[in-house]
């Protein structure tokens, strides 16, 4: 490789320089060298060092959250139509969701 050295400037948020700074301190690298690390393993790899993924919906949050929580799955009778029927007196939380959403 050539050994020209050549300047990156990037805009980048502060609180997240400041925060990979003081981590990359306690490892003893400076923001440079982690730079130049970077973009080595990027060289190396031909791909990013990291898998990036889309960020979760609204949706997907509240799924993934309620999965983590592990909540008890209930079964709910229906009637000759298929429609759920909730008993008040059994299951509150359920029935107040069901009619206040």
């Amino acid at each position: 490789m050539n050994s020209v050295k050549s300047s990156v400037n990037v805009k980048i948020d502060a609180s997240v320089k400041i925060l990979a700074t003081h981590i990359l301190e306690r490892m003893g690298i400076d923001q440079t060298t982690a730079i130049d690390m970077f973009y080595r393993q990027v060289i190396k790899e031909q791909r990013l060092p990291f898998q990036p993924a889309a960020a979760l919906s609204l949706d997907e949050q509240i799924v993934a959250a309620a999965l983590k929580r592990n909540p008890k799955r209930v079964t709910l009778p229906t009637d000759a139509n298929g429609n759920v029927v909730i008993d008040k007196e059994k299951h509150p939380d359920i029935y107040e969701w069901a009619v206040n959403g």
